[in-house]
């Protein structure tokens, strides 16, 4: 099982602090970047090959990799995204042959315990489908990236549905079986072709359909997604516990 980091993005609201810098780099604690406690994570559960996708300021992340494979005892993959301006679908393109033989893919931008992957890798030994990680206790926003669960999985992976018909909030962290890769890596080419906007949900959305995707509950954990810099003051006061 590998890592798969997404981190081509510029972070724009985020600005001016990610003119030069991912903002996976981004400090959450006094050693750490949000891209440390990341690797951290998959360290601890043992997935240690891990690849990451980069875009905007791709420099930066090579001279880090480096000292992440000395803090943590992993194995980095750099994956160059030619089309950083593209969206998260083409994103995720790029890595297909990292995630080929399984993997969990974690967005560059989410902060979270490893209990998460942990709770991933566990279901994963009897359950054969795409798994998101699915927070079902937080109060849901607009914004929230929504899942609605029917009688064989996942039907709708959205933020534009009703708050009410939702079952939770995916955080942006999954785990990919080898048995579905290949469909997987269709259904992103399939997507950014349609649309290079298009997030690689909108992929997951087309294996939902075919009754491939399901779900395991974060439990009652602190995360966030970093979009802004409320998003980041928050990050940092979650990161000291981990």
């Amino acid at each position: 099982m590998r890592g798969v980091i997404l981190a081509a993005g510029q972070g724009q609201r985020l600005r001016p602090d990610t003119d030069r810098l991912p903002k996976t780099l981004l400090p959450v604690t006094g050693t750490e970047t949000i891209l440390d406690t990341i690797v951290r994570g998959l360290a601890e559960v043992g997935v240690t090959d891990l690849a990451i996708t980069v875009g905007h300021a791709a420099e930066k992340i090579r001279e880090h990799a480096p000292e992440l494979e000395s803090r943590y005892g992993v194995a980095v993959t750099i994956v160059d995204n030619d089309k950083p301006h593209w969206n998260n679908a083409y994103s995720l393109w790029t890595a297909r042959e990292r995630y080929a033989g399984g993997a969990i893919l974690v967005n560059g931008d989410t902060v979270h315990p490893a209990s998460i992957e942990r709770r991933l890798l566990a279901a994963a030994e009897d359950d054969p489908r795409l798994l998101l990680a699915l927070d079902d206790h937080k109060q849901l926003t607009d914004e929230a990236m929504k899942v609605a669960i029917g009688e064989h999985g996942v039907e709708l992976i959205h933020k534009q549905q009703p708050i009410a018909a939702a079952a939770g909030e995916y955080i942006g962290v999954s785990l990919i079986p080898a048995g579905i890769a290949e469909e997987l890596t269709k259904a992103l080419e399939a997507t950014f072709t349609r649309d290079s906007t298009l997030y690689y949900e909108d992929a997951f959305q087309l294996l939902a359909e075919a009754g491939r995707i399901g779900t395991v509950s974060t439990g009652p954990v602190a995360w966030t997604e970093v979009d802004d810099h409320a998003d980041w003051a928050v990050a940092r006061d979650i990161a000291k516990a981990l």
